[in-house]
């Protein structure tokens, strides 16, 4: 019996091509669709995760919401590489800047994530897997970054279970900004540990929306239709 579609992407075989763009509001998945990408048609809707497939400058690329947090990004990354056999990930979100140096509306492409997320220990591994990006999509988008114009920064990210609460209860109890952790987000651990184990390509590309030093902020539709320099980056890596 084939495992297509899956009990959270009602896909057909070919209609999710190899390189997919993972914002985690579905609204942002339609945004890209309807902005950047021709040839457009919609491939899910179920749970109303948007999904959606186009071509950019002639090559096929996808783009599909993912929720919040490891569990969701889980579920669907795992599904997209074991199931549809995607090849090339890449994580489009937003971070809170740890560092006094990362600005607002900063790209980060984060190069490993440290996490307080039981997700990587859960593969069963006699020791602590330490997820990182792959350096194939790393360099091809800072070499987009740098033709593009874009303030961007390269480094470690956390990915955290806790959105509200203090600093040092999101970050779990430890200052992550003193071993040069550059930014919070909620995902991109989870991404790392199943590109890993299912032999993908994966890359999570950030925008600063907020910092947790300063206390600036973007609005809720800022993050949803402005962060373009995140998307355009990502866009060429399909």
């Amino acid at each position: 019996m084939s495992n297509i579609p899956t009990p959270h992407i009602d896909a057909k075989e070919g209609e999710i091509a190899q390189t997919i763009l993972l914002p985690g509001d579905p609204l942002r998945a339609r945004f890209i669709a309807d902005n950047f990408l021709d040839n457009v048609r919609q491939f899910n809707s179920t749970r109303n995760m948007l999904g959606f497939t186009g071509t950019y400058k002639d090559r096929e690329i996808s783009v599909m919401g993912t929720g919040m947090g490891c569990p969701s990004i889980g579920i669907y990354s795992y599904e997209l590489i074991n199931f549809y056999k995607v090849k090339n990930l890449i994580r489009i979100g937003t971070a809170g800047s740890l560092m006094s140096d990362v600005h607002i509306k900063d790209v980060v492409f984060g190069m490993g994530a440290c996490t307080t997320s039981n997700y990587p220990n859960l593969m069963g591994l006699k020791g602590t897997f330490a997820p990182i990006c792959s350096y194939f999509l790393l360099e091809k988008a800072v070499a987009a970054a740098k033709k593009l114009g874009i303030n961007y920064h390269v480094g470690n990210i956390l990915s955290s279970d806790m959105f509200y609460g203090p600093y040092k209860e999101i970050s779990g109890g430890m200052d992550w900004s003193d071993m040069g952790v550059m930014a919070v987000e909620m995902e991109a651990a989870a991404l790392y540990t199943n590109a890993a184990a299912g032999g993908a390509n994966a890359l999570s590309i950030l925008t600063i929306s907020d910092s947790i030093i300063t206390g600036e902020s973007t609005s809720s539709y800022e993050r949803q239709t402005a962060f373009t320099s995140m998307m355009e980056v990502a866009l060429s890596l399909a």
